[in-house]
């Protein structure tokens, strides 16, 4: 379904708070499937970030400020007053930022492997990453290596075929992606903004994650007024997928104690 600005995205309205989930950077919507399979008695919202799927982007270049009035404009189009937020990597900081400026608008934060207070080294390894990108030299393989278990894609090799599909881009597609990338690697937290959230949060990460590691999800829950840290067991950054069934049992959890 498309909006008159032609934001991509799917919503199930099953009459409660609706989930919405933000994707990560080069993803879409679809990286959600296990989570909309399991929460088909909630309201749930899947969209396409701008640049990203379905959703078209022209400007020559992204700002959080975009991705933050992209979601405002699809709840205010669909007359949401308020929404269970959960963000995975770049959707997270973007769940942040929206959670900075629209605390009403929240019942609760979930956020799934977050970057958060990066080391210089950690920083420029994902520079590194964007400069190999901008190169169009293969980065695809290298981020499946850090988004799920060796054993997990010996066992799922359509999982690996589909998102070897996914991250290879050319056109329009690769350089909103390169976007995208160059904000995720240069963006600079705003830790007294973090500080001022009050929302119910919960912080995610697996805890074989090699980018969002569970150190740094550790201090973000530390730093926000009212979060609870879960690890999940044997997960990558992925663990949305790989340990889909930990992850959801966990954020039904959450939600339903808010």
């Amino acid at each position: 379904m498309s909006l008159n600005n032609q934001n991509y995205y799917i919503y199930t309205n099953n009459k409660t708070i609706p989930i919405v989930f933000i994707h990560g950077v080069g993803l879409d919507h679809k990286m959600w499937t296990p989570q909309i399979n399991y929460f088909k008695k909630y309201s749930t919202i899947t969209y396409d970030l701008l640049g990203h799927g379905k959703t078209p982007f022209r400007k020559k270049e992204i700002k959080m400020k975009d991705y933050v009035e992209q979601l405002l404009s699809i709840i205010e189009f669909l007359n949401v007053e308020k929404i269970n937020l959960v963000g995975f990597s770049i959707g997270s900081l973007i769940a942040l930022d929206f959670a900075s400026d629209f605390q009403k608008k929240l019942n609760s934060l979930i956020l799934i492997a977050t970057t958060y207070k990066r080391t210089e080294k950690q920083k420029q390894e994902v520079i590194d990453r964007v400069n190999l990108a901008k190169l169009n030299k293969p980065i695809s393989q290298l981020a499946l290596k850090r988004w799920f278990t060796d054993k997990y894609l010996e066992k799922n090799p359509n999982i690996y075929e589909n998102f070897i599909k996914i991250l290879t881009k050319d056109g329009d597609d690769q350089k909103n992606f390169i976007k995208a990338y160059e904000l995720f690697a240069y963006y600079k937290d705003d830790i007294e903004r973090i500080k001022k959230i009050n929302t119910k949060t919960l912080v995610m990460t697996g805890s074989l994650d090699p980018g969002s590691t569970p150190e740094m999800s550790k201090k973000l829950s530390n730093d926000l007024n009212n979060s609870s840290y879960i690890e999940i067991n044997n997960g990558k950054h992925l663990c949305s997928i790989e340990c889909a069934d930990d992850v959801n049992i966990n954020i039904k959890k959450f939600i339903e104690n808010v």
